[in-house]
């Protein structure tokens, strides 16, 4: 008998973004040779912000998708820029699950999964997993990845509400709750005391080593053979990884002479938030050695890697229990890394764990003027640490879906949960 398992994943090609996309594509693509094979339900392509063809090619041929009908409420439901916030419960793409539902009925029918699987970031993802759960009894998985709320966020209080009923729905309902980092786990075990500790189940990023053969196969030589660069590949969030302190620690090693445009280049690659960051880098006077760079198909950013002199991760200690999943691109890369984050963090304790102590707080500009420093020096001299192959090999995308295959062949041999918010039947009268 053909295993199936049907992936609801809104971050699916031809959508472009950040390495987060590589998740349910990799394990789409490697699935088939654990025996498993996947019926993704995605979105339109109307409902993503940017999209192009560049990473098509790895959906695999047995994969079955579905691309059910969605909206961006900004961007289809407003009205000069302004909607009402209940058409953005519980965010922008809530429309999907009007299409998706449905679709995912049919899929069902036609293709009889073993597994329901559904991945976040986009809440709306489990919404439509938990009503295809409840409707049909499938088993369900909730890839919840990192935490859905903490304090504070999301930061509209309704928004939070929202999320907040979700999550406690998905952790009571789904077979397995997956998540990306042990401190996830211990949110959610401390948040839900009441949920088996078995139901939480680690399964972390990782890298792609037949993408990285591509991109080291484009890699052309270095930016400038004269400049030192630094790149930070990905989205740059004001809050998650506020960049003032880096900023100003640039600026006023710049003052002192220690670097300057002639010798040092910090490349900030597909920011997301390139207008709030040019404002900055103009008010600290780097616009000489920091550049905004624009989105690049993904294989070209992966070359850019390859080649930069050293590769950036921002992380701030309110994200102590997440790690970036470009960090495992990072280490496959090997380039020298050099990570501004709260050492008593997970990002930084996978690091540590992978041999590598280029370390300090994002929220320091005198802690990250003294590792900026120490880091040049190290990787100039070809000193700064890098991370063993075995070390590397461990994070392939190929051996974390393996983990995956084994985790559905399991769910698919036990007992379906019963709904955790299921009526009780009434008592037969004898």
């Amino acid at each position: 008998m053909v295993k199936r398992v049907l992936m609801i994943a809104f971050h699916f090609p031809p959508l472009r973004g950040s390495s987060g996309i590589q998740r349910t594509l990799k394990f789409a693509q490697y699935l088939p040779q654990f025996g498993w094979q996947p019926v993704v339900l995605s979105a339109h392509p109307r409902a993503y912000a940017q999209s192009g063809p560049d990473q098509l090619r790895d959906i695999p041929a047995e994969a079955v998708v579905h691309r059910a009908f969605a909206l961006d409420t900004s961007r289809h439901l407003s009205i000069k820029g302004r909607y009402p916030n209940w058409l953005a419960l519980p965010d922008r793409w809530v429309t999907w699950a009007l299409g998706a539902v449905p679709a995912g009925l049919g899929l069902i029918r036609r293709h009889r999964p073993q597994v329901i699987w559904s991945t976040y970031p986009i809440a709306t993802a489990h919404v439509i997993g938990y009503a295809l759960h409840r409707l049909t009894g499938i088993p369900w998985v909730a890839d919840l990845r990192d935490p859905m709320t903490d304090e504070g966020y999301p930061a509209n209080p309704l928004t939070r509400r929202v999320y907040q009923w979700i999550e406690k729905k998905t952790l009571l309902n789904c077979q397995r709750a997956v998540c990306t980092t042990p401190g996830t786990i211990r949110t959610y075990r401390t948040r839900f005391p009441d949920i088996p500790a078995s139901r939480f189940v680690l399964l972390e990023n990782g890298f792609d080593e037949e993408n990285f053969a591509d991109a080291e196969s484009l890699a052309a030589a270095p930016r400038d053979a004269g400049r030192f660069a630094l790149v930070h590949s990905g989205v740059i969030y004001p809050s998650e990884r506020d960049p003032i302190p880096l900023f100003a620690a640039v600026a006023a090693l710049k003052a002192q002479g220690l670097i300057g445009a002639a010798t040092f280049e910090l490349v900030l690659r597909a920011t997301g938030h390139d207008g709030y960051l040019a404002e900055l880098i103009a008010r600290y006077g780097i616009g000489d050695v920091v550049t905004l760079a624009p989105h690049v198909p993904y294989r070209d950013a992966l070359a850019e890697m390859v080649t930069a002199g050293g590769l950036l991760i921002l992380q701030a200690a309110n994200c102590n229990h997440q790690v970036p999943a470009k960090l495992y691109e990072y280490l496959r890369a090997r380039r020298p890394i050099l990570a501004l984050t709260d050492p008593a963090g997970d990002t930084a304790a996978t690091l540590r764990s992978a041999g590598i102590d280029t370390i300090a707080p994002l929220d320091s500009k005198e802690a990250i003027m003294d590792a900026l420093s120490r880091f040049l020096a190290l990787a100039l001299a070809g000193q700064a640490p890098l991370a063993s192959p075995d070390k590397i090999n461990a994070n392939s995308r190929r051996a974390r879906t393996g983990v995956l295959a084994a985790l559905l062949d399991a769910i698919a041999l036990e007992s379906p949960l019963e709904p955790a918010d299921a009526a009780r039947p009434s008592p037969t009268k004898q």
